[in-house]
């Protein structure tokens, strides 16, 4: 029993949890947004179901095919895969029966615009960013960014069978939030992407390069998310909340230029804090607007 305890753990650990738990959070954002409520109790299940599935299958196939990167970077080291806990055959073999069943759970119980979102959205994770970007450009967050902000989409469609504002308006935040967010932890771990020869921006362009460009994103990304408001995507009290998440966001910003990787290990915390939050807005100003 505890053999395969150990071994589901793995499996759990090989799908990346925390990365389905913020796919998930922008799911359910867009979902609530799309509905103006709560949506149906089954149409929700079956969404998250499948948006964690789908976000297991691609976070399984990004750790088959960087196992050995994964192997000589510290923090990554822990890896199933890394490890030889799992086999890469057997990572493959998770990956597509989740990709499978979350694809027909989209297409047969939540709706077929739903299925080919996720399913495009996993396939520029794994071949556009994992397979191709990631080891070419130090592009590769800016450009990848695009996957992890399909989720939103998705759950809007789940709900309307169509691609709506509040949705699009949540993809850009997520593209632009995505640079800044990955960067900050680049900053605190560069020598270990250096090891991997991985060509993240501090390690290519340096730190104060790679600090000015957080700078850039986040006045971008502050810019981005004050402009639904004019544009009639979001409401005053969206408005309200963004500023003040923004404002936090930009000092939190210049303090890593000005700072040290402490200060890098802020910013990349509060920016997880920063997207829980702005979706909460998103999600009350809808509802109350």
């Amino acid at each position: 029993m505890t053999a395969l305890a150990g071994t589901a753990r793995d499996y759990v650990a090989l799908s990346k949890p925390r990365i389905i738990v913020l796919l998930l959070i922008t799911t359910a954002a867009a979902m609530v947004m799309a509905a103006r409520g709560v949506p149906p109790l089954a149409l929700t299940a079956w969404t998250l179901l499948a948006g964690a599935l789908a976000a297991g299958s691609a976070g399984a196939l990004n750790c088959v095919y960087d196992a050995d990167i994964d192997a000589v970077m510290t923090r990554t080291q822990e890896r199933p895969i890394s490890q030889g806990r799992i086999t890469r055959h057997e990572g493959v073999v998770f990956a597509l029966l989740c990709g499978v069943a979350s694809f027909a759970i989209f297409y047969f119980l939540v709706n077929p615009l739903a299925a080919w979102l996720s399913l495009a959205g996993n396939v520029y994770y794994v071949v556009i960013y994992t397979m191709w970007l990631k080891r070419t450009t130090p592009l590769n967050i800016v450009i990848g960014g695009a996957a992890g902000a399909v989720p939103p989409l998705v759950g809007w469609a789940a709900v309307t069978h169509t691609v709506g504002g509040p949705a699009l308006g949540l993809f850009a935040l997520i593209f632009l939030w995505t640079p800044p967010h990955f960067w900050s932890l680049a900053l605190m771990t560069e020598t270990d992407y250096a090891k991997a020869k991985i060509p993240m921006l501090p390690n290519v362009s340096g730190v104060e390069r790679t600090k000015r460009e957080i700078i850039y994103y986040a006045l971008l990304l502050v810019a981005a998310s004050l402009v639904l408001y004019p544009l009639h995507v979001m409401g005053a009290l969206y408005l309200a909340g963004a500023a003040v998440l923004g404002a936090i966001f930009i000092v939190e910003a210049v303090r890593t230029w000005q700072g040290s990787k402490a200060a890098a290990r802020v910013l990349f915390r509060y920016s997880l804090l920063y997207l829980a939050l702005i979706c909460a807005f998103m999600v009350i100003d809808r509802i109350v607007a």
